[in-house]
């Protein structure tokens, strides 16, 4: 018995490792960085509050990444500013301050479903602020942040982690600043994290 499980074991763990080594450069994934890779490992889901896919990977393949990414490796999160027109410079803005005053689960949740699910349309900063009070955020600590050099930073990192993967569409998946993971051979979610965590414990 102990010996048919051990193998059942091994059956299963098979597809993952057989997959693994067919990962490929310039099919799976591409090298964005030829130089070295993050001090840490870590996977960036690059994303817009305006894309409705995006909001889809946020309820869906967002909590599985969490939960089945491998130990040690962090997950962080980066808005793009190209969607969303002159509004996407603010929504970058949105998504710092929420970083900044560490509200960022609850003002992800409240933005996207104020865009995609309400039809709320967002034209000044002060209807973003407006949600952000709603949301039981003072007004004046919003105003503080967005105005901070935190946020400001954090933008223009943003933008120019942005620029170094050559991104044209969101979601989007960069790992340890490195590789950006392909889509168009990719045939679920499943194997675009599969690939994820293989790229994140890549040992150049």
């Amino acid at each position: 018995m102990k010996k048919a499980l051990l193998m059942a074991a091994a059956l299963l763990a098979m597809p993952f490792m057989s997959l693994a080594a067919d990962f490929k450069e310039g099919v799976h994934y591409e090298v964005i960085n030829e130089g070295p890779g993050s001090a840490k490992p870590e996977i960036t889901e690059f994303f817009s509050f305006y894309c409705p896919h995006c909001y889809n990977f946020s309820k869906t393949v967002v909590p599985m990444i969490e939960e089945k990414k491998p130990e040690g490796v962090a997950f962080n999160q980066a808005h793009v500013d190209f969607i969303g027109r002159e509004m996407g410079v603010e929504m970058s803005r949105a998504f710092a301050v929420a970083h900044q005053l560490k509200v960022e689960k609850k003002m992800e949740k409240a933005l996207f479903a104020a865009i995609h699910d309400k039809k709320q349309h967002f034209t000044t900063r002060d209807d973003v602020r407006a949600l952000f009070v709603a949301n039981g955020v003072d007004g004046k600590d919003f105003d503080s942040a967005a105005n901070s050099f935190m946020v400001n930073a954090q933008m223009s990192k943003m933008k120019r982690d942005t620029e170094n993967a050559k991104l044209s569409g969101v979601p989007a998946l960069v790992v340890n600043g490195k590789y950006k993971v392909l889509t168009d051979s990719i045939k679920s979610y499943d194997e675009m994290l599969d690939i994820a965590f293989y790229l994140s414990t890549k040992k150049d």
